[in-house]
């Protein structure tokens, strides 16, 4: 069976590359190349769906991503 997924990557401080599947609760990890990130994120993909094989029932449509603006004081 195959399946694709979507991944969120952002880059933190000090230069990680952090994956994350929104379909996937709590599946994520991080690397310093995004070649990396990459072979992680599948074996990250892999190691969720062999504890929760259910969750490829489970379809959730991806619509996008919206940035907003939030101002606040500092303290």
């Amino acid at each position: 069976m195959k399946k694709e997924f979507n991944i969120v990557i952002e880059q933190d401080e000090d230069g990680f590359y952090i994956g994350s599947v929104p379909d996937l609760p709590g599946c994520h990890t991080q690397a310093k190349s995004l070649d990396e990130l990459n072979k992680r994120i599948i074996e990250a993909i892999e190691l969720y769906l062999e504890v929760d094989k259910d969750r490829l029932n489970k379809t959730i449509k991806f619509i996008g991503f919206h940035k907003v603006e939030v101002f606040f004081e500092e303290t």
